[in-house]
């Protein structure tokens, strides 16, 4: 398989979400042989927090970002954007 062969699927569920003057832009994302989902959060300044282990449905992998919001606050997508962040 050569890698015009992988074609990246986008869930209908990526989305930019603005709290506190703060924005994250939601990606949510699989190749289309795969089933699982792939989670990418984005902040406006550049910096990005990927999560290691895939989600078996989009949806699960919303809802892991909406339980982070209450329980972390938006603050913690703001890392060095030189430094990824792993969950």
């Amino acid at each position: 398989m050569t890698e015009e062969d992988l074609k990246l699927v986008f869930s209908p569920l990526c989305r930019r979400i603005r709290r506190k003057r703060l924005s994250i832009h939601v990606q949510i994302y699989r190749l289309e042989q795969e089933d699982g989902w792939t989670l990418e959060v984005e902040n406006h300044k550049g910096g990005c927090t990927v999560w290691d282990d895939k989600f078996a449905t989009d949806q699960a992998a919303l809802d892991e970002v909406m339980n982070v919001l209450e329980t972390e606050g938006i603050e913690t997508f703001f890392v060095d954007p030189d430094k990824p962040t792993l969950h």
